[in-house]
């Protein structure tokens, strides 16, 4: 296997949202920001308002890492089990009612484009380490197709690139307008991957992923990029271990959502 860190680190760990905002104390009516109510409350402060942790799926890799923080720094707070879904929405609820929230959560992920969001210290470093994925593609692939293994080799964008691709499809766009968009809005980025890279006239190539944000971002991203470039891209969404198994036997080409996480270390 060809693998290669396309530079997105995916940290696992708590984030807190200090959306704390009201009038000020004399009643003349001011609202303070945000941000600036927020960095005067202590962390005693916002303490007394929590009760919980909103997580996501149960069995997930990082409710289990939370259930070991919670034992590890005796926190008093119970871990709500719910869904991705039903925690993004409580962490918008309670940041419109400037409500104190602790969420499970990981970069990238839209809610940090869309929301000022902090992560938790975690000086025992429970969480572990800030993990990457990878672009990944089949034996042979750089003999068979060799314009598309180097675009695939120079590709690399950040978690915020990222998170401005998910934040656009999450809010109603689709995942091909979406990435055409930052292709567009990004050229300078994108002629880095393909420079010196020739066009090639309607190669099919085959891309893999799993149907996590994420990584619909970033396929759907460079699979318009390849298409620029005169392939035909096409994409398969399978369970994570399918994935895995199609770059091996050769059913896919490549794959930019390879991760190993706390969450899919078990398919590897």
């Amino acid at each position: 296997m060809n693998w290669k860190h396309i530079g997105t680190t995916t940290s696992l760990a708590l984030v807190v949202t200090l959306a704390a905002c009201g009038s000020d104390d004399n009643g003349d009516g001011n609202t303070g920001s945000v941000e600036d109510e927020a960095d005067m409350l202590s962390q005693e402060e916002i303490a007394e308002n929590l009760t919980g942790i909103t997580g996501i799926e149960p069995g997930a890799g990082i409710m289990t890492a939370t259930e070991d923080a919670i034992e590890h720094y005796n926190l008093d707070l119970e871990l709500d089990v719910s869904s991705s879904a039903v925690m993004t929405q409580q962490l918008a609820n309670h940041i419109e009612n400037h409500d104190p929230i602790v969420v499970t959560g990981w970069s990238p992920h839209w809610k940090f484009e869309s929301f000022d969001l902090k992560y938790l210290d975690d000086p025992d470093n429970i969480y572990g380490d800030a993990e990457n994925i990878h672009t990944i593609a089949r034996l042979g692939l750089e003999e068979d197709m060799p314009e598309a293994h180097q675009i695939l080799t120079n590709f690399f964008w950040t978690p915020e690139d990222m998170e401005a691709v998910m934040l656009e499809i999450e809010e109603g766009a689709s995942p091909e307008e979406a990435a055409r968009n930052w292709v567009d809005e990004n050229q300078e980025t994108v002629s880095e991957w393909t420079n010196g890279v020739e066009e090639v006239d309607g190669q099919s190539i085959t891309l893999s992923l799993v149907n996590w944000d994420s990584e619909i971002a970033s396929t759907n991203v460079i699979a318009t990029v390849l298409t620029d470039m005169g392939f035909e891209a096409n994409l398969m969404d399978m369970e994570a271990p399918y994935m895995w198994q199609s770059l091996a036997t050769g059913d896919s080409d490549a794959s930019v959502a390879a991760l190993v996480t706390f969450n899919t270390w078990s398919f590897h």
